[in-house]
C-alpha cells in the first residue's frame, strides 16, 4: 500500500464517516479527502474529473449512494444516475488504482438465506437491481472491489442512517414499532465494518467479498434486542409479517456467508449480540 492520497465518497453517511474517523488510525501515513455532497456533487462529472486529475488520488472508496429503498423505488432514474452512473464515472477514473464499492445484501431474493460470493443474484427492487449493476461495472476491473453489507449500525452526521438511529428516533418520539418476525438480515456495527475494510485494502486482494455480521436476526429479534439496551425510552414494539408490507418486493432472507472474508483476514465476524455485549459503552 502507498502513501497517496485515499479519496472516500459519502463521508457524510454513515459507513463513509466511520471510515474516515478511522483513517488516520488505520492509515498514519496516507493523506484522507473525506468528500461530502457538500464537498463535491458526484453527478457534476466534468467537476470530478477535474478534480480527480488535480488530486490524483491512488485509492478510492466509494460510499456515496441513493440507500433508501423506497427513495429508489420512488424515483429510478435518480436511483439510477447517483448509484450507477456515478458509479460509473469513478470507476472509469480510477482504472489504474484500486476502488471498493459497497453494495447490498438485497441484491439476492432471499429464498435460501446464508449467500456466499458465488451464490447467483436475483434483485427484487429498485435499489438492488441499481446495486447489481454498479456491482458488473466495478468488477469488470480486476484491481477493484465490491464489498457486499447488511444493516450497519451506529452513530452518523445526520442522526438517521444507522438502522439503531431510526429506531432510537421513533422510541424517542413515543412511536410504536411494528417489526417483522419473517425478514433475516445480519445487522454489523458500522465501526467494525470500516474496521474490517482497512484490513482488506492493506490485504491487496481485490474481488467480491461479504462483510456483514455473524448472527441471522430477524427484524423482530433486532428490534428486542435494541429495546433493551434502549429501555430508558420505553420502547413499544409490535410483531409483523413483510408479507403486510404495501411497498416494494422485500427479501425474506439475506443473510451472508462471509467466510471468504473471514479466511482471508483470519478474522471471525461477531453477531450483533455478541458485539454490543463486548462494546456497552459505544455510542450506538
Amino acid at each position: 500500500m502507498n502513501d497517496r492520497l485515499v479519496w472516500i465518497t459519502g463521508a457524510g453517511g454513515l459507513i463513509g464517516n466511520y471510515l474516515s474517523r478511522s483513517a488516520t488510525q488505520a492509515t498514519p501515513n496516507r493523506p484522507i479527502r473525506a468528500l461530502t455532497r457538500q464537498d463535491l456533487d458526484l453527478t457534476e462529472y466534468s467537476a470530478v474529473r477535474q478534480l480527480f486529475a488535480r488530486e490524483n488520488p491512488g485509492l478510492v472508496i466509494h460510499c456515496a449512494a441513493l440507500s433508501r429503498s423506497p427513495d429508489c423505488q420512488a424515483n429510478p432514474a435518480k436511483a439510477r444516475q447517483l448509484n450507477v452512473d456515478v458509479t460509473a464515472n469513478l470507476a472509469e477514473l480510477a482504472a489504474d488504482i484500486p476502488l471498493f464499492f459497497f453494495s447490498t445484501d438485497l441484491v439476492f431474493d432471499g429464498r435460501k438465506g446464508n449467500y456466499d460470493e458465488t451464490a447467483a443474484v436475483n434483485p427484487l427492487s429498485v435499489y438492488a437491481q441499481t446495486k447489481v449493476a454498479a456491482e458488473q461495472l466495478v468488477l469488470a476491473n480486476p484491481k477493484h472491489t465490491v464489498i457486499r453489507t447488511s444493516l450497519n449500525g451506529g452513530k452518523s452526521p445526520t442522526g438517521d442512517r444507522g438502522f439503531n438511529e431510526q429506531l432510537r428516533q421513533a422510541w424517542e418520539g413515543g412511536k410504536r414499532m411494528t417489526l417483522f418476525t419473517d425478514e433475516f438480515r445480519c445487522p454489523i456495527a458500522a465501526s467494525l465494518t470500516a474496521q474490517t475494510v482497512w484490513r482488506l485494502v492493506f490485504a491487496d486482494c481485490p474481488g467480491l467479498y461479504h462483510l456483514a455480521g455473524g448472527e441471522r436476526m430477524s427484524r423482530w429479534q433486532l428490534g428486542q434486542l435494541l429495546a433493551h439496551r434502549y429501555r430508558t425510552l420505553n420502547p413499544q414494539l409490535v410483531p409483523g409479517s413483510a408479507a403486510d408490507y404495501p411497498g416494494a418486493p422485500r427479501s425474506p432472507d439475506t443473510s451472508l456467508n462471509c467466510s471468504k472474508i473471514g479466511n482471508l483476514l483470519s478474522l471471525q465476524l461477531p453477531g450483533l449480540t455478541q458485539w454490543l455485549a463486548a462494546n456497552p459503552q459505544e455510542d450506538f
